[in-house]
């Protein structure tokens, strides 16, 4: 008899919260009444309980969070209310329906229960505090209060709110609830202000790191000062690339075109001396082209020293290699230390860096300009003294002086029927 009272109250608890619970209660549903009834039986089997009493924990476990089918607010009430109905409609005996309902009423969270079947059924409401799944059910309370507008609590704020019951509102009755599930419960508010005291260390780790960068920040320049000075001295290294790119390409050509003066036209002079000028001409600029190219690559090494008053007064660029190169390796280190100490006296030094490299750069292509200037004039006026030499000499064709294969008859002087006579 008892156990078919128990299988129609759980069919009538299902039925009710299936039908009429609001889907906002993730946490007070059907799950956690079978948590709650699982919890109940697991104290019965190792407590010393009749069957009734059993029967009467059982009914309550089923049907004490029934009330929230009509609201949260006074839910034991009501749960009482929909108890007694149901039990008095299947002919339960009065004694039992109270026993029920005072049960009901002892699982009101903020009151100590005072009967022994009380003290049962509150350990068995909150045996997910020394269970595993602990984590879980909490979550779905969370969120189940953020949904019922009752509170919103943030993942820290939740954590503190947990340690707090666990360590002062709330306590095991039982002795099977304190021997099995007390340490579970112990655990997990070591996990809870474990993790707590990491998040905090967090925070100040990073409030640290945020204090430590606004005050770096404040006493180091903008970062576009330093953006200005990176990419500045980039463009000038760049810069001074190309320019010896350019004055190797001049060196190349020019040297390509005195070989081959000297290999062609030069040994033709002899025979062919109006394209003496023409060819001096040409030459004299190739060579002129080429010192200049040298010239404006020609590197300048500087004293490569300094003294401790010129660090002192900061008058000397500590990155370029020509103001150290013939200093002492402790000498410079000591400067090296004095450089990094000044803030300003760094970007003093990267000032003149960029300076004298800006310097450089205005000669090398002032240099490089000039230089292709006459390379280019040379061509041109080579070309035209070329032109009038042949031109006033139009009885040799140029191209048959330029061709090897002309060159032994150009050269072979012509012999009359004298000359044979005589050789004969």
């Amino acid at each position: 008899m008892a156990t078919d009272l128990i299988k129609k109250t759980e069919e009538f608890v299902f039925d009710l919260l299936k039908k009429e619970l609001d889907p906002i209660f993730l946490y007070h549903n059907f799950k956690h009444t079978e948590r709650v009834l699982k919890s109940t039986r697991e104290i019965i089997e190792n407590t010393d309980v009749t069957k009734d009493e059993a029967q009467i924990l059982e009914i309550a476990a089923l049907l004490h969070d029934t009330g929230y089918t009509q609201g949260a607010e006074d839910h034991e009430e009501k749960g009482v209310k929909i108890a007694t109905d149901f039990l008095t409609k299947h002919d339960a005996d009065q004694t039992l329906i109270d026993a029920v309902n005072t049960c009901i009423m002892e699982t009101k969270f903020k009151e100590v229960p005072n009967t022994k079947l009380g003290k049962i059924i509150r350990d068995a409401d909150a045996s997910h505090f020394g269970k595993k799944y602990f984590e879980e059910a909490s979550e779905f309370l969370r969120k189940e209060l953020e949904l019922r507008g009752v509170a919103t609590y943030s993942p820290t704020e939740w954590r503190n709110e947990n340690i707090k019951v666990l360590a002062k509102k709330h306590q095991y009755y039982t002795d099977y609830a304190l021997k099995n599930w007390q340490s579970r419960k112990d655990k997990n508010l070591a996990n809870l202000m474990k993790a707590k005291k990491k998040q905090k260390a967090k925070f100040k780790k990073e409030e640290i790191k945020a204090k430590y960068k606004a005050q770096y920040k404040n006493e180091s320049p903008e970062r576009g000062v330093q953006t200005f000075y990176r990419v500045a001295l980039r463009n000038h290294i760049k810069l001074s690339d190309i320019a010896d790119t350019k004055a190797n390409i001049l060196l190349s050509v020019n040297a390509i075109i005195i070989s081959v003066v000297l290999a062609n036209l030069i040994s033709k002079l002899d025979t062919n001396p109006y394209l003496t000028w023409p060819t001096v001409i040409f030459t004299l600029f190739s060579v002129i082209s080429m010192v200049m190219s040298i010239i404006a690559t020609r590197p300048n090494v500087t004293s490569g020293q300094f003294t401790k008053e010129d660090v002192k007064n900061q008058k000397v660029n500590l990155s370029f290699f020509g103001n150290f190169h013939k200093m002492e390796l402790e000498d410079f280190e000591w400067a090296i230390r004095e450089l990094v100490n000044d803030k300003d006296y760094i970007y003093k030094a990267l000032t003149k860096d960029l300076y004298f490299l800006g310097k450089v750069l205005e000669r090398k292509y002032r240099l490089l300009r000039i230089t292709y200037t006459v390379f280019m004039v040379g061509i041109i006026v080579s070309l035209i003294a070329f032109g009038i030499a042949v031109k006033n000499n139009p009885g040799i064709d140029i191209q048959e002086v330029l061709d090897p294969e002309n060159q032994s008859q150009l050269l072979k002087p012509e012999l009359d029927d004298k000359d044979l006579y005589v050789v004969n």
